[in-house]
C-alpha cells in the first residue's frame, strides 16, 4: 500500500463508515473502478478501530454513564442498556449466520447499484414531522435492530437504515443519532474482532507510513462525519443524502452493464 492509498482508503473509510452512503459498497465500488484490491485484512481491521475510536470520543462519556448507571441499578440507564442490547441482537444473528453467503451472493456490481438506490430510497422517505420522544420502544428497537441487519447487505447503509428507523419510531433526530452511534460501537468491534482471526498487522508489507496515514485520516474523518451527520439531523436534513446514493447507484449500474 503506497501513501495515496493509504490517505483514499482511510478518507473512504472514515467518511463513509458514520454518512448514510455506506462504507462497505464505496470501498467495493472503488476497488472495481481502480483495480486496487485491498487484500491485507490487517488494514481493514485497523481502520475499523479507528472509526471504533471516532465513536468513543464522541460518545463514549455517554457510554460510561449507561454503564455506571446499570452498576448502581438506575432504572433509565438498565433500560437503554436493555434496548441496545436488545437492537443488537438481530445484526449479530445474521451476521454470524449469514455473513459469507451475503458477502459471495451480494457483491456483485450490479446488486451494489441496485443496494445504493434503496439505500437513497430509505433515506428520502425520512421527511416529515420530527419525533418527539428520547427512547425507543421494546417493539422500536427491535426494528431498529432489524434495519441494522438488513445493513450487512455492502451498499445498504448501517447509520442510514438506523437512523431512518429510529426517526421513524418517533425519536427526535438527536435521540436518533445517539441510540444509532451507540448501536455502532458493538457492530464496528464485532467486525474487527472477526477479521482479526486472519489479521497479523506485518507494517514491513504494508508500509508503516501509508499505515498511519490511513489510520489517522480515517480517525478524524470519522470524527469530522459524525458531527456533519448530527448537524444535518438537527436541521431535519437526513434526505438530502438521497439523491447522492440515487446517482451513485446508477453510476454503479451503468459501470456493470457497459464494462468490458
Amino acid at each position: 500500500m503506497n501513501l495515496w492509498q493509504g490517505l483514499v482508503l482511510g478518507l473512504v473509510q472514515g467518511l463513509t463508515e458514520f454518512l448514510p452512503v455506506s462504507s462497505s459498497g464505496h470501498l467495493v465500488l472503488v476497488e472495481a473502478l481502480t483495480g486496487v484490491r485491498f487484500q491485507d485484512v490487517s488494514v481493514e481491521v485497523s481502520l475499523h478501530v479507528a472509526t471504533l475510536g471516532s465513536v468513543l470520543v464522541l460518545y463514549g462519556r455517554r457510554l460510561w454513564q449507561i454503564a455506571r448507571g446499570v452498576l448502581r441499578r438506575d432504572p433509565g440507564s438498565v433500560r437503554y442498556a436493555g434496548l441496545l442490547i436488545l437492537a443488537t441482537i438481530p445484526a449479530g444473528l445474521i451476521g454470524v449466520l449469514f455473513h459469507r453467503q451475503i458477502e459471495e451472493r451480494f457483491h456483485s456490481l450490479t446488486w451494489l447499484g441496485v443496494q445504493f438506490l434503496i439505500t437513497g430510497g430509505i433515506l428520502w422517505m425520512t421527511r416529515g414531522p420530527r419525533g418527539a420522544r428520547d427512547l425507543p420502544t421494546p417493539a422500536a428497537a427491535t426494528g431498529i435492530g432489524f434495519a441494522q441487519a438488513v445493513a450487512i447487505l455492502p451498499a445498504i447503509s448501517r447509520s442510514g437504515a438506523t437512523v431512518a428507523a429510529a426517526l421513524w419510531s418517533g425519536l427526535t433526530p438527536v435521540a436518533a443519532a445517539e441510540f444509532s452511534f451507540l448501536m455502532a460501537i458493538p457492530v464496528i468491534a464485532g467486525a474487527a474482532l472477526v477479521e482479526v482471526r486472519e489479521a497479523v498487522l506485518n507494517l514491513s508489507a504494508i508500509g508503516l507510513l501509508p499505515w498511519a496515514v490511513s489510520f489517522i485520516v480515517a480517525f478524524v474523518a470519522g470524527l469530522w462525519s459524525i458531527r456533519f451527520l448530527v448537524a444535518v439531523l438537527r436541521r431535519g436534513r437526513f434526505h438530502v443524502f438521497a439523491p447522492y446514493c440515487w446517482a451513485v447507484g446508477v453510476f454503479t449500474i451503468g459501470y456493470a452493464m457497459w464494462r468490458p
